[in-house]
């Protein structure tokens, strides 16, 4: 798994991407969307992967869309004319690189240092937990440049922080600090530079990879299910689950660990 601007670490079943588009401080272009789309397929089938940390290694966390790439696009795509479908087709990996976070089965923390626009907010709303320093800010810049979010955080950003702090930001395009973002629910918590950021997020990460692994997978299954449907249907589904996962040796391992008075040493099977 070699990457042109991701840099990837796994050790005792976390996983740590980095964003490593240095140059455009992240900014996101096609190539680059497809390997973050990449990278979180690929790691959500592997064994040794329980946990995965999303950091930057450029100076902020993302600084949006790469406004020149898309912009060319949207010219071309004028210039001859083409149609919806064809023009989603052509992004299509801006898309993915957000969906397939979501869609990944292992809990992703976003642990996020200095600024994190447009692109980068819709890219975090697809994670399932978020962490910032101090210095954090976060925007949504698309209506300041005469554009709509479209990568999925108008839909997905208003489940974390509700209907009316969304609108704010949306409409505003303004920038707003860590303690802003902490009090509208966007972040878990806040550390003060990005060393102790990532001490947190590992700490957190392995806290969540000594779990069982496939109770932690069916758990972010039912979680991201119930966000569309109703409670009736979110239960079932979950019962669904522990009907399968009560056979599992996990289980197993989990009762005999318990009767033992001993940390459970669980294989994800």
């Amino acid at each position: 798994m070699k990457y042109k601007f991701i840099e990837l670490e796994i050790k005792d079943y976390i996983a740590e991407v980095e964003l490593a588009r240095l140059d455009s401080l992240n900014a996101l272009s096609l190539e680059f969307s497809s390997e973050i789309a990449d990278v979180f397929q690929k790691l959500g089938t592997r064994n040794d992967v329980r946990v995965i940390i999303l950091t930057s290694k450029a100076r902020i966390f993302c600084s949006g869309l790469d406004i020149k790439e898309v912009g060319n696009h949207l010219l071309k795509a004028s210039a001859e004319s083409m149609n919806e479908s064809m023009e989603k087709e052509r992004l299509q990996p801006f898309f993915d690189s957000c969906n397939f976070i979501e869609e990944c089965p292992k809990p992703v923390i976003a642990a996020v240092h200095s600024r994190c626009i447009g692109g980068g907010l819709d890219i975090i709303s697809a994670c399932d937990i978020r962490l910032c320093t101090e210095d954090a800010s976060f925007s949504l810049r698309e209506a300041g440049i005469g554009l709509v979010a479209d990568m999925g955080v108008l839909q997905r950003l208003p489940l974390i922080i509700g209907q009316g702090f969304t609108r704010q930001m949306a409409f505003t395009a303004a920038e707003y600090p860590a303690q802003e973002a902490e009090k509208m629910g966007l972040v878990n918590a806040i550390y003060k530079d990005k060393d102790s950021l990532m001490a947190g997020a590992k700490k957190l990460a392995a806290e969540i990879a000594q779990n069982a692994p496939l109770g932690v997978r069916a758990t972010k299954e039912v979680l991201n299910y119930s966000r569309y449907t109703d409670v009736k249907s979110g239960m079932a589904m979950a019962l669904k689950n522990n009907l399968f996962l009560m056979s599992s040796d996990d289980f197993k391992e989990a009762i005999a660990a318990f009767v033992e008075k001993r940390p459970p040493k669980y294989k994800g099977q």
